[in-house]
This record gives C-alpha cells, sequence and structure tokens, in this order.
C-alpha cells in the first residue's frame, strides 16, 4: 500500500455570506490545508491531514467532511478540549472572498510515515504561533529525508498585517520547500513593486527550492524554475465564487507532480518545462472548476480525470 502525502495545517468551518448581512450565511467546512487534503483524496491520492479541531458542533461537521472524503487523519486531531476554528467568508458582487478569523493553532505530535512523498503545509498554520514554530522544525527535520516538501504560504493580512516580517517567515519556510506556490495577491502584498519573476528570483536562491508556481486568477498560472518559465491560460467560466480555488489549485498540482513520479526521494528532478506545463494546466482546470459552484468544492477524478493515468 502506498504511504499518503502528509498535509499539515489548519481545518476549520467558513461561515460564508454576501455583503454586510449574515443572512442566509452558511457554515461549510473549510481551512486552506484542509481543503488540500480532500482535494488530494478526492482525485484518489492517499491523503493524511495532521490538524486540530474540537468535537464540538463545527467539529463534528469537520470531521463527517474529512472522513467523508476519504482524508485520513492524523493521531490527535481531534481533541475534546479544543474549540473548533471559524473564518468568517464575505463575498463581494464578484464573489471574491475576504475573512475574518477566529482561530488558534497547535499541532499534535508532527511525524513522518516511512514512504510519504511529500509533505504539504502552508496558510495560517505556518505563521501563527505556537503551531508555526513546530512546522518550522518538522521541515529544518526532513532536510535529509527522501520527501518532497511543498508550500503555499497563502497570505493573509488581517492575520499578518506586517508584510515584511511576514515575508521573513515566508523566505524562511521556502528555503525548506522544495516547490513555493502563491498567488499574485501574495506577491502584490508580500513583496509590493516587485514583478512575479522577481519574487520567484527571490525565492529560488534558496538551494533546495526548484520551482516556484503562481496563479493569477482567471489569467492562469506560471511555472519558474532556474531554467526556465512557463505559462499557462486558465479556461474560459461563469464564476459563481472563488473560496477554495487555489486550495484546488494544489491538490491537483500535487495529484499530478505525484503521477508523473516527480514527488519523493526525487524531489522535483525531472521536473522539465514539459512536465511543468502538464501540471500547471491540470491544476489551472481543477481551479476553474471549483470556481463554478459555491465554497470549497474541488473536483473528483471522474469530474477532473488525470491524463497521466488515463
Amino acid at each position: 500500500m502506498t504511504a499518503p502525502l502528509l498535509v499539515v495545517g489548519e481545518a476549520l468551518v467558513d461561515i460564508v455570506g454576501h455583503g454586510r448581512s449574515k443572512n442566509g450565511a452558511k457554515a461549510t467546512p473549510g481551512g486552506s490545508p484542509a481543503n488540500v487534503a480532500v482535494g488530494l483524496a478526492r482525485l484518489g491520492v492517499p491523503t493524511e491531514l495532521v490538524t486540530r479541531f474540537g468535537t464540538d458542533a463545527y467539529g463534528d461537521q469537520l470531521g463527517a467532511h474529512l472522513f467523508g472524503n476519504g482524508v485520513q487523519l492524523a493521531p490527535g486531531s481531534v481533541d475534546p478540549g479544543f474549540r473548533t476554528s471559524t473564518a468568517t467568508a464575505t463575498l463581494d458582487a464578484a464573489g471574491v472572498a475576504t475573512y475574518e478569523f477566529d482561530i488558534s493553532w497547535e499541532p499534535p505530535k508532527l511525524t513522518l510515515n516511512r514512504g510519504c512523498p511529500a509533505v504539504h503545509t502552508g496558510s495560517i498554520a505556518t505563521v501563527l504561533e505556537p503551531g508555526a514554530a513546530a512546522i518550522r522544525d518538522f521541515l529544518a527535520g526532513l532536510a535529509d529525508r527522501p520527501v518532497t516538501v511543498t508550500l503555499d504560504p497563502n497570505a493573509r493580512p488581517t492575520i499578518t498585517p506586517d508584510a515584511e516580517s511576514t515575508w521573513s517567515a515566508v523566505r524562511a519556510l521556502a528555503g525548506l520547500s522544495d516547490l513555493v506556490k502563491l498567488s499574485d495577491e501574495d506577491c502584490e502584498f508580500l513583496r509590493p513593486g516587485s514583478s512575479l519573476p522577481e519574487v520567484a528570483a527571490e525565492l529560488l536562491t534558496a538551494d533546495r527550492t526548484r520551482c516556484v508556481v503562481i496563479t493569477r486568477g482567471g489569467e492562469g498560472a506560471i511555472g519558474i524554475t532556474r531554467t526556465g518559465q512557463v505559462e499557462v491560460t486558465a479556461p474560459a467560466i461563469e464564476v459563481v465564487d472563488t473560496v477554495g480555488a487555489g486550495d484546488s489549485f494544489m491538490s491537483a498540482l500535487l495529484a499530478g507532480l505525484n503521477a508523473r513520479g516527480l514527488l519523493g526521494e526525487t524531489r522535483l528532478q525531472g521536473l522539465d518545462e514539459e512536465a511543468l506545463r502538464e501540471v500547471l494546466d491540470y491544476a489551472v482546470k481543477a481551479a476553474a472548476i471549483t470556481c463554478t459552484r459555491h465554497g470549497a468544492d474541488p473536483p473528483t477524478a471522474a469530474e477532473h480525470p488525470s491524463p497521466w493515468n488515463a
């Protein structure tokens, strides 16, 4: 049996409403790392999530969602003494979400299972203490292990309003990662005035980092390595909302890299321009599917078949 890919980070409940009125607001399972874990499992990639939530009503909702989608939960992830975190998402007329958070983060013990092909982390879990320190120590301990590390900072200015210090933290974690994924909005907040290739070039100065991927909403995505750059366009769609789109992109990106045999001890060796373009195209199309429906609802393998497993 293939060891599951490991995702580390927050699971919470999104309370989603339109405009300032909370009338009709809907509570749905969320949290960027949890969304990535669900997206991977739906695409057929065995996945384990290290997180922490309670056994309150929101926690029960999260647990049912994760188990129902085939995500394994690491020991200690469900804690009866823990209050489940929430994020209130307000959608504008274009369906774009802004967030307010009520969250605490302290993960259970972080361990790497034998044969695990990759560890993914990001978002609030990488900046909110005390859990952020645990993640930094864990990733630092993977330097000599045969595992690929991926990072999606998913900048949240309401959590970390100081862009300069947040960028410093991102740089430190990126240096422990083989692939870093950001959005153009992340780049605008973290490195105002810098072009997307300039942001990528800063991150690629780290010895370990091999690839930086930057999403650009409806314009698609770019992937940058030390030897070149590829760009893919996004399909034309009617956007319902953008909740979870970046997480669906990340899930499909990891699923594509896994299908191409680029995770694990290879640490993205062999990620040439053709392979990068293929996995980016697969990821962009997964994100587009998510944007055509409400909430963080990533596609299944049946809805978004892998071209590598056909």
